[in-house]
């Protein structure tokens, strides 16, 4: 894709606060000089904005004041202007009722902080789940040279000799100790090795696949997903990022120039070649719909349907992210779907090069990490999107994490209303269940819960898991960590809180699910299930005021990237240079 820079010099949007000598650009110089900036900082130069989510209560970004140092020694030496702006940090493991609700409000509050401030570019500062899609929406919405450093993966963790995976062991390990194969104390024990450095998980968990996602996408400088957050190599990858961010300026390099529908489509196959999360569908969806282009669900299954899952990492595989990162990394993989024929090879990216020439030299240095294709953990890896009258706009499942003979499978429904009935029921010995039901979860999705929680890996019961079963087939509007593992059907639109059928799914149906055929079936006429959806009336909890009432009213479906509804207008709709 060529790409024509713009001239330089010019007058830059930052110029219409510090630029001149009126009462206005005065009061905003004199200001910010009390930080003890010399006066020349202000002639016309790049002022990069490093939207930072560090945050002591967002562990997985812990670190990144002092990645933002590297960057900022970046931009200085390219000759640009850094300031550090804190921004909101959506944390996967603190906030309540869950990070996902709050990732729109974040979009938001940080295009204002864009939008409202003398910023020429921007560096995004990212790693927990939420907060690289967050800051990469308002990047789309303000459409401003900017750059992602994602801050890396933790080390490998180890427990008694075995690897031990953010995350994947201990959706694992909690699953032994109730089957009875582990001890609480041993369970304890583990806690301490599961997390021993600075970072996101070290599975291929929604951080690790967010991150490869934006160097799919372009956003990201080549190699940028896999550095461990330890490495030194991390910090000059922050700094080269740096430096890279005020020639985009110059250039004007805007993320519509980078995100195009080509750019998502490399993405969505990048995720199944990864065994990615299947959290990229509502993220990418949602971004897509942030700079105007049309990407769907069915681009999900075009694209990813016949996609090799060949990257060997839990919880697909058996590796981690370090090992990840000492074959190659991510340029390897996109390497490989380029020689593949599944790579728009004129994609372009941050660097000013297409993504084929960033990858084309790059070489495999671990063929038991990242497989050979005839190797590969799954043909036809990616996200499978199933429909039918259980899901007319789509549930989505990861075959590269569910279990091959429950792929095509046909059993009796155990409902769930809410996660509330699941956790008082799932213990109870007399429960009516067996590995052969269908486990269904409603009122999780966008507006259920409210905010679409990571609860539909929803653990299996006692009694069959001292069965020495570890799968069974569970549907939900709700999504479901990175990290976990299971035929765990998820997303299910539209969801129960908006009157969709799983809404009216009754203990004792029949459901059936087909994935190489992709369909999801309530096996009940039709005219019953439309007298059912006629008796229904809403169950889940309503908010009355504040964000939540805002959320609930407002949010979209998963099936559109679970945005809010009232942006749809203003998406796309860039920082104009005279916006002060």
């Amino acid at each position: 894709m060529s790409f024509t820079p713009a001239p330089w010099p010019r007058k830059l949007r930052s110029q219409e606060w510090y630029g001149g000598n009126s009462r206005d650009t005065i009061y905003h110089r004199g200001w910010l000089k009390n930080q003890g900036y010399p006066h020349d900082l202000f002639d016309g130069r790049p002022i990069i904005g490093i939207l930072n989510t560090w945050s002591d209560l967002t562990p997985c970004n812990g670190h990144l004041r002092e990645l933002a140092e590297k960057v900022k020694a970046g931009v200085w030496e390219a000759g640009g202007f850094p300031v550090e702006v804190p921004v909101f940090s959506a944390s996967e493991n603190t906030f309540r009722p869950s990070a996902m609700m709050f990732r729109n409000l974040a979009a938001l509050a940080i295009e204002e902080t864009i939008r409202g401030q003398p910023m020429d570019g921007a560096v995004l500062l990212v790693g927990c789940d939420k907060t690289t899609p967050s800051l990469m929406m308002a990047a789309a919405s303000t459409d401003i040279p900017s750059i992602v450093v994602t801050g890396g993966p933790m080390l490998n963790g180890y427990f008694r000799g075995e690897r031990v995976g953010s995350g994947t062991h201990l959706w694992k390990f909690s699953e032994a100790v109730k089957a009875g194969e582990m001890t609480q104390e041993e369970f304890l024990e583990a806690e301490a090795s599961m997390s021993r450095s600075s970072g996101t998980c070290n599975t291929m968990g929604t951080a690790s696949t967010m991150a490869s996602m934006a160097e799919a996408l372009g956003m990201a400088l080549s190699g940028n997903a896999a550095i461990p957050a330890v490495d030194s190599r991390r910090r000059v990858m922050a700094q080269l990022s740096g430096r890279r961010i005020v020639q985009m300026v110059k250039d004007d390099l805007k993320p519509s120039d980078i995100m195009t529908k080509p750019a998502f489509e490399n993405a969505i196959r990048t995720n199944g070649a990864i065994g990615g999360s299947t959290n990229a569908v509502v993220h990418l969806l949602a971004m897509a719909g942030r700079v105007g282009i049309d990407v769907t669900l069915d681009d999900w299954d075009r694209c990813g349907r016949d996609v090799p899952t060949i990257v060997n990492l839990m919880p697909s595989g058996e590796y981690l992210m370090e090992e990840f990162f000492y074959a190659g990394g991510l340029p390897v993989v996109i390497k490989r779907l380029g020689e593949a024929g599944l790579l728009n090879r004129d994609a372009l990216t941050v660097s000013g090069d297409t993504i084929w020439d960033e990858v084309k030299d790059v070489i495999n240095h671990n063929e038991d990490v990242i497989l050979p294709t005839d190797k590969a953990l799954t043909q036809q890896g990616g996200i499978a999107v199933l429909r039918g009258n259980l899901a007319p706009k789509g549930a989505v499942l990861k075959p590269s994490a569910a279990s091959p003979n429950l792929l095509t499978h046909r059993g009796r429904a155990v409902v769930f209303e809410d996660i509330d009935d699941y956790k008082a029921r799932i213990n109870d010995e007399a429960l009516d269940i067996d590995e052969t039901c269908v486990m269904v979860l409603k009122n999780c999705g966008p507006k259920g819960y409210p905010g679409m929680a990571e609860v539909g890996n929803m653990g299996l019961p006692p009694k069959v898991l001292k069965k020495g079963i570890t799968d069974m087939v569970r549907i939900s509007d709700a999504r479901m960590s990175g990290t976990a593992y299971g035929t765990v059907i998820l997303h299910t639109s539209p969801e129960a809180a908006a009157g969709g059928p799983l809404a009216v799914v009754q203990d004792g149906d029949m459901i059936e699910l087909d994935v190489p055929n992709r369909r999801l079936h309530l096996e009940i006429g039709d005219e019953e299930l439309a007298a059912r959806l006629a008796e229904w009336q809403p169950r889940h909890e309503q908010a009355d005021s504040g964000y939540a009432w805002l959320h609930q009213q407002h949010v979209g479906g998963a099936d559109t990237g679970a945005d809010l509804e009232f942006l749809k207008g203003c998406r796309g709709n860039p920082v104009g240079k005279d916006s002060h």
